[in-house]
């Protein structure tokens, strides 16, 4: 007889928040571009990384029924910095296009379900090369909905701190304010240290 699998328990809240805080990107190494050459230069270094932390915002609906015409804002992270890509500035939408298409950029993320559904509504394509970090860990024996906050903590055994007053700003502002792109920054980049810290080649390229 089979034995029932057991299933893995990630750390409590309260486990959490006696852990010490993660260290993430400082704002110096957050960029976004805002011209035609910084797209191109942007892309040209996303793609040549070949596997990047992502995610996405989207400006918050507060009315029932009301459809998010987001995302808002999207994020690539490399292992020493982030580029946050505003799908407001049409000069840069060939190139995120491209990103979000791509299969040989392998995005690794949590919960890019819901990302990829707001992409394709906004840009009319489908993500390739995802990684969703919740199915790896899912698979592993661990709850579907891991998250960031309780990998890291599983991963690192740090805190990764979410304000949800900032997760609930108004994403499509064209100047993003110091706390925004910290946040939005170092969810993409503690994917991508999450990923790396499971084995990042094994995963991404399975």
């Amino acid at each position: 007889m089979t034995a029932p699998k057991i299933r893995k328990v990630a750390p409590t809240k309260d486990e959490i928040a006696a852990m010490p805080p993660f260290v993430g990107l400082p704002l110096q190494h957050i960029h976004i571009p805002s011209c035609r050459e910084e797209f191109a230069a942007a892309a040209a270094e996303i793609m040549a990384a070949g596997v990047v932390g992502f995610d996405t915002e989207s400006k918050p609906t507060f009315v029932s029924g009301e459809v998010s015409d987001g995302p808002h804002l999207v994020q690539f992270a490399l292992h020493d910095k982030a580029y946050l890509f505003q799908p407001h500035r049409a000069e840069g939408l060939p190139y995120l296009i491209e990103l979000l298409r791509s299969q040989q950029l392998i995005k690794a993320g949590f919960g890019l379900r819901s990302d990829g559904s707001h992409v394709r509504a906004r840009f009319g394509v489908d993500m390739g090369g995802v990684v969703d970090l919740n199915h790896v860990f899912s698979h592993d024996g661990y709850h579907r909905e891991m998250g960031v906050r309780a990998a890291v903590a599983l991963m690192f055994r740090q805190r990764f701190a979410k304000s949800r007053k900032v997760t609930t700003s108004n994403w499509a502002q064209r100047e993003l304010t110091a706390q925004q792109q910290l946040y939005a920054a170092n969810d993409a980049y503690a994917a991508l240290r999450v990923l790396q810290a499971l084995g990042m080649e094994k995963l991404a390229y399975s």
